[in-house]
Formats: C-alpha cells, structure tokens, sequence
C-alpha cells in the first residue's frame, strides 16, 4: 500500500545573506507566511487551544451580562477571554450540553480558578512528586444558551448566567501575561529557537538572545523558558520519533515528482517540456528544474530581463524554489522556469543558472534581477559573466528594519529617511559621498550589514543600474503580480508530486485574471501621440503618453556645440543633455531612461517636438513592446488599437460588475473561476474569421 504524500510547506526564507548563521530576517508578511506551517504542525507540537486576543485591542470592551448575544460561542470565548485578560485572570472551558436537534446548546465558561482539583492515584514511587494546584473554587463565570431566531434555523447564544465574583487576587497586567493560557510562543519564533536549538545553545541562552533581539528585557517574551523547554522537548520527540519514517517518504516523494516529470508529455500534450535533475551518490533527488513549451517561446521575446526569485523554502523537503520569470508587453509576469535546490550555496545556485540557460537554448540575458545574495551574486558572475546583475531596491529596503531597528533604536527612523534620500543620488561620485556621511553619522562603519550593503551598491543603488536594461521590472506592479503568482503556489499545504500541475495551473491562471488593458484616451494631441498608439501595446503606450504629458513642462536651449539642454520650467532639478542626429534620426538623452525601459523619457520627447518630428524613429519602438510580439494575441493587435473604446468600455463594466458580486463570498467566486474558464475554452474555440470589433458590436 502506497504511503499518504507528506503535505509541502512553504514558507519565507529567513537566513540573512550577511553570512551570520545566527542572523535572521523578519520581512513584512512573514507571519502570514508562516501562519499555514505552524497550522499544519500544531498538533505535533502544542496542544490546540484557542489564541487569546491583545489586551491593547483598540475595540471597545464592557463587562458581560445577562441577555448579550453572541453570533457564535467562539466569538463568546473570544470576547470572554480578552475581558479575562483586562481583568487580572484567565478562563477554561468547562461543561457542554448538547441535544439532537440543537447540537451543542450550552456551554460553561469559568474562571480559571474554578472548581477543586480531584485527588489523582499516586504513582507507586518511593517519592511522590505533590504539586499544588491552582484552583481554588472560584464562582467567576460566564454560562451561555443557543435559540433559534429565525424559521430557516438561523440561531444565536446569549449569556444565561454571569459572574464577576473572585476569591483570589486578580493580577496586574505585568503578571496577567505569565499565566499559561497567555503564554504563546509566536510563529515567528518557532523556526528560530528550532534553529538555535539544532545548533546546539541551551534553552536559559537561546531566551536571553530573544529578549537581546528584542531590545533586553524579559517582560518583552509573549512565553517563559518553561514554555520553551517544553516546545523543544515535544519537536525533539517527535523528530525522533518520524525522522526515518520522513526521510523515506521524502525520497519517495520526490522520485514521484521526477516520474511526474517524465509522464507529463504525455499527459498534457506539452512536448516542449523540458526537465533536468541531480542526484547524489545513493541516486536520491538531490535538485529538480524543468521549464514549459510556452517558457521558450516567451524567452524568446521577452528574455532581455529575467527576474530569479528564491523567496521561498519547503519545510517538508528542506529545498529551495526558484522561479524564473521575464514582463510581456502588457507589464505581466510571464512565466520562464522553475527550479528547486538542495541548498542556498553558489554551487546550487550555478547549476540552476546553467540548466536555465540550456532550457533556453543556450541564450543569455540582458539583465537578471535577484534578490542580495552573496552565493547567488557568485553564480552570476560565474555562469552569466556578459549578464548585468541588479538586486530588486524591494529586497534591501524590506531587510533595513531587521538589520539597523535594534541597533539605531530611536534614530532608526532618522537613518531611513536618508538612506531614502542616498537611493535618489543623482551620480556615483554623490552616492559615494552621501555613503560615507550617512555610515558615519550614525556610527555604522564597524556594521556587517552596513559593510555587506556597500559591497553590493553597483547591483541596487539607482545610480549604478540606470545604464542596465530592465524594461519596467522595478516597478511595484510588477513586484505585486510576482508576489501574486507565487501566493497562488505556497498558499496553502499540498503534495510535491502536485506541483508540476500547480506551478502550471497558476501560469494559466495569471493569464485568465490578466485584465484587458484598453488604450488611454488621447491627451496631447501630438502626432507622435497618435503613432505610438498604433504601434505599442497599451501597457507601453500608456507608459510613453505620461512621458509625452510630462514633456510639455520642460523648455529646451540649443547649445551651440550641437547638444540640447532640457530643464524642468519649475522644478530646479538636474538639467539632461539631449543629442539629436537628424540624418541617422538617433536620439540620447544623459537620463539614460531609454538604455533603463526601452521607453524614450520626456525629454528626448521634447526635444523631437521641438525639432518638429511627427514620428518617432522606428528603432525607438522596442520588439517587446510593439503589438506584434508573438505573445500579444490577434484580437489584441487588430482589434484593441482601432479606437473602439465604446465595446472596450462596455466590456470593462461588465467585467468589473462580475468581479465585484464574485468577490462576496468564497462559493461565488470558486463559481466565477469554473464558469470563466468554460468560457475561455469555448471563446478560443470561435473561428478567427467570425471574430470583428466594430462600432456595431
């Protein structure tokens, strides 16, 4: 009988890339991140109990009383539990009475000092342990009764009894958090101490260096190193206990995964899958990629930028996914590879470089954007030497609190608004000087991090990647349709022998929810305007008609050497140096925006004005963003740059319309997803000839 697939789970990747194995990362959404693993896990590790809500809720809270209602008994306990909190105590579940046509119809909350505790059979030991116990028949109560209110059935709780009565001390809010129902250890912190554990430091050192990470001072922990002890203990045991039994079903299933790999072909028709693996000594799995027929043919138009993402790690399977992504015209991401690595080291990160480059028929990038990584800034030196290497500006910024917060304190506010104003130097020579002024100001020339950020300034300070190629890939649209794409993998638990078909599924989805972007009104008037219309994609026209807008404000003096000096007529912001050679219509422009998107910036567009240009010279509009790149579909092309706004805008309400009554509940919108793609599959199944856009529609 085959074994049950061990349920894959995803989550952050936290190790700092300074090289401290000790040093960790906190971004923002890490706990929402790691919220599925520790849901999966809890059973083995803790008990299930209901987590208490903050006493500093912002959400007024009165005492109980008789006659209140309650949609559900959990939203009772909840609200019970944190008026407990406020008030110096705890509560437990006690009695529950149920009928068989209610169901549960009474439930008895009480303090946690409630009752007495039963004398227990003594162990037969010479030395009995005597433990005192806590309860001390305390009458604080809350009872709760279950009605129903309406004929369908619908039901409500209200408080049948209450009491506030205690005959023990209540404790101040200091002491209150010590008490065990209170006493979580967060998900955050879980990898962590399982991580220092591994590494050998003793519990009393591994909850000084919490209370070190988090400012000193014990009153800061949301547990005590009991509860660590015991959290420990408990994921020691069961490792122990499973490991072999895990390590067998991980090997079996990634051998299921490769097997998958080689039927899937066969099963979807695809026949330019590709796929590569290694393996070590025993013939275990040890890294997997593999790349869709569709990944090469959007390579071969959009593969100028290809972003590497490695955000993420199974905890189930220790490996590392990275997904190989590239923009279409429209400022989507388009799927271009995955991979899924042993490791985080530059061998690891080497062979992913190299196999992506084999599955794409030996061609390299332009630009590949990365997060800061020192072995995978390695790799790329190595195995895409000719390759410009440029770190996502997202991935230091969201590192700065974890790095400098503690040490700057108070000053950490401070020090990001200039390093705010350090990412906007104009120059090398100025990001060189204002460096140095901002380390020293704030005493961080001896800093790690401050040293590890310096060594990599020529792949993430503006100024050094503004002659790099990256099309619109730093926008945060982008970052925000990456970030989308990859939530639909590691949304939830699943099995590795399915991720073939998610990964798949999820590219399929982003082009099903990708909305039809209809071209922007005219707004300038401008031949050049009404050329670019008939030539880019709507996502680039768009683009390029907020250049052309914002080049009206800019006045132009003809310097008598040839070049053009363009200056905002308010602003007193850096004058750019416009060459014009009329005879081989070729343009540059010191902002090197056009070297950066591929999209003449606005003062190259003035400067065309200026010189009465009606058009805009063909070697100015890029493949990747001319409507006829081979992944724009026909009816994009022909039937979206024609002017025929009124069926583009009938058809945009009517989609908007959709997505908002779908968005009301789950049910809905699992139903609009079903009835959608139906409908895709039927749409595409229309003869091209029966297809016509007109003012008729």
């Amino acid at each position: 009988m085959a074994s049950k697939p061990l349920n894959n789970i995803w989550i952050r990747r936290q190790q700092c890339p300074c090289g401290d194995w000790k040093c960790y990362i906190r971004l923002d959404g890490d706990e929402s991140t790691t919220t599925t693993y520790n849901n999966a896990t809890k059973s083995e590790i803790e008990p299930s109990t209901t987590p208490s809500p903050s006493p500093s809720s912002s959400s007024p809270l009165f005492t109980p009383y008789v006659g209140q209602i309650f949609r559900t008994d959990d939203e009772a306990f909840e609200y019970y539990t944190a008026f407990a909190r406020r008030n110096g105590f705890s509560i437990r579940k006690a009695r529950s009475t149920e009928s068989q046509n209610l169901g549960v119809y009474r439930r008895d909350f009480v303090c946690y000092r409630s009752g007495f505790n039963q004398p227990r059979k003594k162990a037969n030991v010479e030395h009995p342990r005597e433990r005192k116990s806590v309860r001390c028949g305390c009458d604080a109560k809350l009872y709760l009764s279950k009605e129903i209110v309406a004929a369908n059935g619908a039901t409500q709780w209200y408080v049948s009894q209450f009491s506030n009565v205690h005959n023990h001390v209540l404790l101040e809010d200091e002491h209150v958090r010590l008490l065990p129902a209170y006493r979580k250890i967060q998900q955050c912190d879980q990898e962590r101490i399982l991580l220092l554990s591994k590494a050998g430091f003793p519990v009393n050192r591994i909850v000084k260096l919490l209370e070190l990470e988090r400012g000193g001072g014990g009153v800061e922990l949301p547990f005590i190193e009991k509860d660590v002890r015991n959290f420990v203990r408990a994921c020691k045991k069961s490792v122990q206990e499973s490991d072999a039994l895990l390590n067998e079903r991980r090997e079996s299933d990634l051998m299921e995964l490769l097997e998958s790999c080689k039927v899937f072909v066969g099963e979807r028709g695809d026949v330019g899958f590709v796929y590569e693996f290694t393996s070590d000594e025993s013939g275990r799995v040890e890294s997997l990629a593999w790349a869709y027929g569709e990944c090469v043919q959007g390579y071969s138009v959009f593969g100028d930028v290809v972003v590497f993402d490695t955000s993420y790690r199974s905890v189930t399977y220790g490996l590392i996914l990275g997904v190989f992504f590239g923009m279409d015209g429209n400022g989507n991401a388009v799927l271009l590879g995955c991979v899924l690595l042993q490791d985080e080291s530059c061998r690891s990160f080497a062979w992913a470089l190299q196999t992506f480059v084999r599955f794409m028929r030996g061609g390299h990038p332009q630009t590949i954007v990365t997060d800061i990584d020192r072995g995978l800034k390695d790799a790329v030196e190595r195995e895409l030497p000719n390759t410009n290497h440029v770190v996502f500006m997202w991935h230091v910024v969201s590192k700065l609190g974890s790095w400098f917060s503690q040490t700057l304190g108070s000053h950490y506010d401070e020090f990001r608004a200039g390093f705010e104003m350090l990412c906007r130097a104009g120059s090398v020579e100025e990001f060189e000087q204002q460096w140095d002024l901002l380390i020293s100001r704030f005493g961080l020339v001896p800093d790690r991090h401050a040293a590890l950020l310096y060594s990599c300034r020529a792949t993430w300070s503006p100024c050094y990647i503004r002659q790099h190629f990256l099309a619109q890939t730093m926008t945060p649209e982008f970052s925000l349709s990456i970030d989308s794409f990859l939530k639909r993998i590691v949304a939830g638990p699943s099995c590795m022998q399915a991720l073939l078909e998610e990964v798949s599924v999820a590219a399929s989805l982003s082009k099903q929810i990708t909305p039809r972007v209809p071209y922007p009104s005219m707004k300038t008037c401008m031949p050049m305007e009404d050329h670019a219309r008939a030539v880019l994609t709507p996502y680039a026209f768009s683009v390029l008609q907020n250049e052309m807008v914002l080049s009206l404000q800019y006045a132009v003096a003809e310097m008598a050497n040839g070049p053009h000096i363009v200056h905002h007529f308010k602003k007193m912001e850096r004058e750019c140096c416009v060459f014009w050679n009329p005879e081989n219509e070729e343009i540059h422009c010191s902002c090197k925006e056009f070297e950066h998107s591929g999209i003449l910036c606005r003062h190259s567009l003035r400067v065309l004005a200026v010189k009465n240009c009606f058009h805009i010279p063909e070697q100015y509009f890029l493949v990747r963003w001319r409507q006829e790149s081979s992944l724009v579909s026909e009816e994009n092309q022909n039937g979206m740059g024609i002017g025929d706004d009124d069926c583009v805008q009938t058809f945009q309400s009517l989609t908007e319309t959709l997505l908002t009554e779908s968005m009301v509940s789950k049910d809905r919108l699992d139903y609009t997803n079903q009835e959608l793609s139906a409908l895709i599959d039927r749409v595409r199944n229309v003869a091209p000839a029966n297809t016509c856009i007109s003012h008729d529609c």
